[in-house]
């Protein structure tokens, strides 16, 4: 319960934690399957958490889905939490650029580069990466 207290997990997150402290395989699913079902445990609810935490942070939508997969959550989940066409995602691009490299442009194309570089490494797709530096004119 004070890993739950603490922030949202996933189940195979959890699961994980778990195991790591010791806990027995045979207590651990129904123990896991008791607290979905009073409702201390859900994926949906972390996954919406956590894109919405990340995106925040300045990461985009590419890195945020394989983050959730490597956290054991079902893709059906979270499919909808990151779709491209939200706008939301230009403003995260927008700040996560703007934090790391101020208010100037580029001053070449080496620095243009680092700049598209960062972002793609953040987890926004080239193409939109292209597009916010206006590299596709």
């Amino acid at each position: 319960m004070r890993l739950l207290a603490a922030r949202e997990h996933s189940r195979a997150e959890l699961r994980r934690k778990l195991r790591a402290r010791g806990a027995d395989g045979d207590v651990l699913e129904p123990l896991l399957d008791r607290l979905e079902g009073q409702g201390y445990l859900s994926d949906e609810r972390f996954a919406r958490e956590y894109v919405e935490g990340r995106r925040r942070r300045g990461f985009g939508p590419v890195r945020i889905r394989a983050e959730l997969r490597e956290r054991g959550v079902s893709e059906g989940l979270f499919l909808g939490l990151l779709d491209e066409g939200d706008d939301r995602w230009e403003a995260a691009l927008r700040d996560a650029h703007r934090r790391k490299f101020g208010p100037e442009g580029p001053k070449d194309l080496r620095e243009l580069a680092r700049r598209a570089r960062f972002l793609e490494y953040r987890g926004f797709s080239p193409e939109r990466v292209h597009r916010f530096l206006r590299l596709d004119d």
